[in-house]
Parts: structure tokens; C-alpha cells; sequence
């Protein structure tokens, strides 16, 4: 009996020793087991987020850009309509022979092109200094020959004789050359006779 004591003691202290060093072997091994899972699941969180959040976005971006075609594409064709109208419009205007003046009313093109044309010069011409020689016979060249072209063409016309423009202008001209043939070509315009002149020219302007 005392033979076989120390070996189950010994017995007894292996297993006691394995058993021991299978707890230590397990309170080692899981957590890094546990480690390694935890990483694992988040490596497939994160491919599962990926593969899901990407195809998602993917989804949202073309979705939203088919849904942006239909407008754009409206969008488009109403520039193109507006830019083809402007064109037709552009030309019809460049060949009609009449204008819509500011009061509304239509009229040849040639002369309203003429009548503003007096307007203009024959203003500049009454406004120039006349101590300023040089400048005031330029402007009063000018003056002149847009008066004679003016009449050459639009005097007594049927289109245009009844127009509120024609009346003061022919009013002015006719103020101007009345003073004139009786004061002589050089005399001073004084400035009773200049200002109401002016003031026909711009009744004549507003309705231009």
C-alpha cells in the first residue's frame, strides 16, 4: 500500500497540475479568441457598411440625376425656343421697314432715323457756344444738312404728316428759318426764339 501512495499522489499532482494548467491554457486562450472575433466582426461591419452605404449612395446619385434630366432637358429645349425666337425676331425686325415709336405708334424706319437726326444736331448747333467759331459752324453744318435731307425726303409725306413729331419739328424749322430770313444768316438767335425751338424739339423726342 505504501508503494502506491506516492504514485497517486503523483497521479493525483499531474492531473491537479494539468487540470491547473488547462485553466491557465483557457484563461489565456479565450480572450485572445474573443480579440480576434471582435476584429473579425468589425471587419465585416465595416465590408457590410460599405458594400450597403455605397450601392446606396450609387442609388441616391443616379436616381437624382435621372430625375434632374427631365428639367434640364426642358430647360433646354425653352433656351433653345427663347434663342430661335430672338433670332426670328432679330431678323423680321431688321427687315421691317416700319418701327414702333415710344408713344406706340408705327412708323417707317427711314423716318424716324431722319427726324431724330434733326433732333440731335439741330439741339447741338442751338446749345454751341457762338464766341467758339470753329465748333459752331461744324455743328451748325451738321444742323443743316440733316434739316435738308429731312425735308428732301418727309415734307408733305401722307405717312407721316399728321404725326405729332412732324408737326414740331416742321414748327421748329420753320421758327429757325424765319428769324434767319429776316435777321440775316449771321445775326444771334436770341434766347426766346432758342428756347422755344428747344422745347418743339423735345415734344418731338417724346414721341420718336
Amino acid at each position: 500500500m505504501a508503494s502506491f501512495l506516492p504514485v497517486k499522489m503523483c497521479s493525483f499532482n499531474v492531473f491537479s497540475s494539468v487540470a491547473k494548467c488547462k485553466d491557465v491554457t483557457d484563461y489565456k486562450v479565450r480572450p485572445r479568441c474573443h480579440v480576434m472575433l471582435s476584429e473579425e466582426e468589425q471587419s465585416r461591419r465595416q465590408l457590410l457598411v460599405r458594400c450597403g452605404v455605397i450601392p446606396f449612395v450609387s442609388f441616391l446619385t443616379v436616381n437624382c440625376r435621372l430625375a434632374l434630366l427631365p428639367a434640364w432637358a426642358g430647360d433646354q429645349a425653352n433656351a433653345e425656343e427663347e434663342k430661335d425666337e430672338g433670332v426670328v425676331g432679330a431678323l423680321k425686325s431688321l427687315f421691317d421697314p416700319n418701327e414702333k415709336t415710344k408713344s406706340g405708334k408705327v412708323l417707317p424706319k427711314a423716318y424716324l432715323k431722319s427726324a431724330r437726326e434733326v433732333v440731335k444736331t439741330l439741339r447741338e448747333s442751338l446749345k454751341e457756344d457762338p464766341n467758339d467759331i470753329a465748333k459752331f459752324r461744324r455743328t451748325a453744318d451738321a444742323a443743316k444738312e440733316s434739316i435738308r435731307e429731312y425735308l428732301g425726303g418727309w415734307r408733305g409725306d401722307k405717312t407721316v404728316v399728321k404725326e405729332q413729331s412732324y408737326v414740331m419739328l416742321e414748327k421748329a424749322i420753320r421758327s429757325l428759318a424765319g428769324f434767319y430770313s429776316k435777321a440775316g444768316p449771321s445775326a444771334p438767335l436770341p434766347e426766346d426764339i432758342k428756347t422755344e425751338i428747344l422745347d418743339d424739339l423735345n415734344k418731338a423726342e417724346e414721341v420718336l
